[in-house]
């Protein structure tokens, strides 16, 4: 089986973390799926998706702070150059973390460790809607 669910999430731009676990998890129970995998994908170039423990000094304070030191705001950047916009460091803070996430299903639960959560990163410099493709594969009940 194979369904597929569309996550919308409201944010702030400039490295909001943004929990999605329990959107994920319903899609997971509605889902039916017993054992198999959640894959996730952000449709755009400048958030992403990963795993971490959602709790205030890592999601609002050493997150960003670890992605200004890896590719700073106020840097020169090839693609403001080109575009004429501000978001160069958004694109490459992007890349690195990645746009998916996939996580193996068993028992009809996701295998996430007890402090682990499923956050979307948007690194943008202004709020969006931002998409996530989640898509279930595996065997049903």
């Amino acid at each position: 089986m194979v369904k597929t669910y569309q996550i919308n999430v409201q944010t702030r731009g400039n490295c909001h973390v943004v929990n999605i676990t329990g959107d994920v998890t319903s899609a997971v129970e509605d889902s039916g799926c017993r054992d198999g995998a959640v894959v996730l994908f952000n449709v755009g170039s400048t958030a992403g998706i990963t795993t971490l423990e959602y709790e205030p000094g890592l999601a609002k304070h050493d997150i960003a702070a670890l992605f200004e030191r890896l590719a700073p705001a106020n840097a020169r950047y090839e693609h403001e150059e080109t575009w004429h916009d501000d978001n160069g460091h958004s694109h490459c803070r992007a890349a690195l973390l990645g746009p998916s996430l996939n996580v193996p299903i068993v028992d009809g639960k996701m295998t996430l460790g007890t402090w682990q959560q499923i956050v979307l990163i948007d690194f943008d410099t202004r709020e969006r809607t931002r998409t996530v493709i989640c898509q279930i594969m595996g065997i049903g009940t």
